[in-house]
C-alpha cells in the first residue's frame, strides 16, 4: 500500500468549509503513473519549502532533494506521461467550448494555462538534462550518495559553498530548481485536474471498515479525509472492481491496530 498524507493544503484545492487543518487527507493511486506524480509532488514541496532563505542545514535538505527528484525522473518518463495526461484533459475541455451552462471565460483561460504548460515542458529536452551536465553537482550527488560522504573532509567545495551567504546558497538552488519547474507545473495540473474531477461523499465506515464495488469502471485516485480528532488513519487497497478501507490507530512504539468502530469520513473518487 502506497499513500500520501497532507494536512488541508491549499495547493489540493478547497477540500471543506470546516476551519482550516481539522482534517488530514490521505490520496491512494489506482496506478503507477499517478503514484509517480504524487512522489514528485512530495518531493516538490520538501523542495521548495527547504529551497529559501535559511540556515545550510536546510539548503543541505533542499540539494539532497533535488536528487532525489533526478532519481525519480530517471526510473520513469513521467514527462512522456503528464504530456498524454495533459493533452487528453486539454481535448475533454475543447469538447465543452459552447456548451450551456460551462463559463466560457474561465474554460478559455484555463486552456491558454493548459497550453502554457505543455509548451515549456515539451520544448525542453529531458527533465533536469543541464543539472546531470553540472560536474559539480555530479560529483555532490555521488559523494551525498555515500553516508556522510559529503563531509568537508571528502567534499571541501561543498562544506565551502555551505558558508556562502543565504542568498548566495537559496539563488544557487533557485537557479538549479529552474529546469525543473516546467515538470513540476505540469504535474501540478494534472493532479489538479484529477482531483477536481471527484466529487466528496459522507461515509461511515462500520466498525472501522468500508467496502465499494466498482463494477469495473476505472479510476485514478481515492481521495480520504479523515477528522484528526479521532486518531485513526485508513489502510487502503484498490482496483478497477473494489475499494477496501480499514481505519487503524497508532500510539507510542505499539503496531498500529484496527479500530472496531464507526469511523466518519468523506471521500471522492477521481478519473479526469
Amino acid at each position: 500500500m502506497v499513500w500520501t498524507a497532507s494536512l488541508n493544503n491549499p495547493a489540493h484545492g478547497p477540500i471543506t468549509d470546516r476551519p482550516v487543518a481539522s482534517v488530514i487527507l490521505f490520496e491512494y493511486p489506482f496506478n503507477e503513473r499517478i503514484r509517480a506524480y504524487l512522489r514528485l509532488e512530495y518531493l516538490f514541496d520538501r523542495l521548495f519549502f527547504f529551497a529559501g532563505e535559511g540556515e545550510p542545514h536546510h539548503h543541505q535538505i533542499a540539494v539532497s532533494t533535488l536528487f532525489d527528484i533526478l532519481d525519480a525522473t530517471e526510473r520513469a518518463d513521467v514527462k512522456t506521461s503528464v504530456l498524454q495526461d495533459l493533452e487528453r484533459q486539454r481535448m475533454a475541455l475543447v469538447a465543452l467550448r459552447d456548451h450551456p451552462g460551462v463559463a466560457q471565460d474561465a474554460l478559455e483561460a484555463m486552456l491558454g494555462d493548459m497550453e502554457r504548460t505543455v509548451s515549456a515542458l515539451a520544448g525542453q529536452g529531458r527533465a533536469g538534462q543541464p543539472l546531470r551536465e553540472n560536474e559539480w553537482l555530479i560529483s555532490l550527488r555521488g559523494r551525498l550518495a555515500v553516508p556522510g560522504g559529503a563531509t568537508q573532509v571528502d567534499m571541501p567545495s561543498y562544506h565551502a559553498w555551505q558558508h556562502k551567504s543565504e542568498a548566495d546558497r537559496a539563488a544557487d538552488l533557485q537557479a538549479w530548481i529552474a529546469p525543473l519547474r516546467p515538470l513540476y507545473d505540469a504535474v501540478a495540473m494534472a493532479l489538479r485536474l484529477l482531483r477536481e474531477s471527484g466529487r466528496r461523499t459522507d461515509i461511515v465506515a462500520e466498525q472501522g471498515g468500508y467496502q465499494q464495488m466498482l463494477a469495473g469502471k476505472l479510476f485514478q485516485l481515492l481521495r480520504v479525509w479523515v477528522d484528526p480528532a479521532r486518531g485513526v488513519f485508513p489502510e487502503i487497497s484498490a482496483n478497477k472492481y473494489m475499494i477496501w478501507i480499514r481505519f487503524s490507530s497508532q500510539d507510542g512504539d505499539a503496531k498500529p491496530q484496527q479500530v472496531a468502530k464507526d469511523i466518519e469520513f468523506q471521500m471522492s473518487l477521481c478519473s479526469a
